[in-house]
């Protein structure tokens, strides 16, 4: 981080372009904010961001939480405040304005062409985001048994998510993994 720079134009810079990015939401832009908190500006270790992510996730309301608690780490309340403002406004004025520009060409083929092509881009992106999340939670046998065994449920069962997440934070609190 250039110690010149404020931690918290750091943070408004860094979520204000990712959030032009982050096709698919939040989620999809996990591996590139792993990246920036983790191995560019040093803000968090692996463990921590795997943390802030279970818990981003465990609580009620949006995914973008995550990044109120990037924001929280690095530099409080105004931290967390700057860094959510940064990822929700920007993206909430472009989907305004493509949402007012796909009205007025609601008869044309291309927005349904761009939306299309917009699916695999965002499950490719999340896809992404799970595997960097499985890489810095645990890189121990176990810890790759039970993130294996906790991906196979989620896609084979209708089990819900959350029982999987709170199953391996207690392995976890258990000292299993």
């Amino acid at each position: 981080m250039n110690p010149d720079r404020s931690p918290i134009l750091t943070l408004i810079s860094t979520f204000g372009v990712m959030s032009l990015f982050a096709v698919g939401g939040a989620n999809a832009a996990i591996p590139e904010m792993h990246r920036i908190a983790v191995d560019v500006q040093h803000w968090m270790s692996d463990k921590q961001f795997a943390d802030v992510f279970a818990i981003s996730q465990m609580s009620p309301g949006p995914n973008v939480l995550i990044v109120t608690l990037i924001g929280y780490s690095v530099a409080g309340v105004a931290g967390a405040l700057a860094a959510t403002l940064a990822m929700c406004v920007p993206t909430a004025v472009l989907a305004y304005c493509v949402s007012r520009l796909l009205a007025r060409s609601s008869h044309s083929r291309w927005p349904a062409i761009i939306q299309a092509a917009l699916v695999p881009l965002s499950i490719g992106l999340m896809g992404a985001s799970g595997l960097i999340l499985a890489l810095t939670s645990s890189r121990t046998w176990a810890g790759a048994l039970v993130t294996a065994t906790a991906a196979a449920l989620a896609f084979a069962t209708r089990v819900n998510p959350l029982w999987l997440l709170l199953a391996g934070g207690c392995l976890g609190f258990a000292g299993i993994i």
